[in-house]
């Protein structure tokens, strides 16, 4: 039976804390809030897990789940070749609404479907969801929504298209934006925008002046 936590209250937040990070530990899926939209998540070195969010989304392999962390040092773990220019785009961005992606490291035990070598990572700027992140480590994490629905902002909306699929939900209100973060791909020779998000591309090209638009 899913357990739900109003994260507005200093106890019940405590401690669905706690139960999300035991939740994922246990290979399980939770709701969480972000700066953008809510986002439904599990551990992402769990194939088991991985897959859960996918079926609970109705999305198949070939639309793999990025990954939500909870400091930009973890990025050295994650993925290789990164460039000077994603330095830059974290340090100007991170937390909050870019999403980045870049070749994952070789090493790694994960599947998190159909990647080619990449992985998008985020870090999103959100109190809960940082402090979940940090406990947990590394989430698959995607938008809380079945697949051709409007995305959840609001934790209602998520439970009203996840159900019993979702262990625990951490309800932090309304989410302040109501757009997905903004996608950049840094795997080709010119940085490219995949998706304008929360972030504009003239937002994006005070970074990036070269920064190629969404065709």
């Amino acid at each position: 039976m899913s357990r739900r936590y109003d994260c507005s209250d200093t106890l019940d937040r405590g401690l669905g804390l706690r139960e999300a990070a035991s939740a994922v530990k246990r290979g399980e899926l939770v709701v969480m809030p972000t700066d953008t939209l809510y986002g439904i998540g599990g551990d992402a070195f769990s194939p088991h897990a991985v897959k859960a969010l996918l079926d609970a989304k109705g999305r198949g392999r070939n639309m793999p789940s990025p990954v939500l962390v909870g400091s930009p040092t973890t990025l050295h773990g994650l993925v290789t070749g990164f460039p000077e220019l994603g330095w830059e785009l974290v340090d100007a961005f991170w937390p909050g609404a870019l999403t980045i992606v870049a070749f994952h490291q070789p090493s790694l035990q994960w599947d998190l479907g159909e990647t080619r070598g990449t992985v998008a990572v985020r870090m999103p700027l959100h109190p809960v969801a940082i402090e979940l992140l940090n406990e947990t480590g590394p989430m698959a994490v995607s938008s809380a929504n079945r697949s051709g629905n409007p995305p959840a902002t609001t934790v209602d909306q998520a439970v009203d298209q996840l159900g019993e699929s979702v262990s625990v939900y951490l309800d932090g209100g309304t989410c302040p934006a109501t757009v997905p973060s903004s996608i950049i791909d840094l795997t080709a020779g010119r940085p490219r925008l995949l998706r304008e998000g929360a972030l504009s591309l003239e937002t994006l090209r005070e970074v990036v002046p070269d920064l190629e638009g969404v065709n």
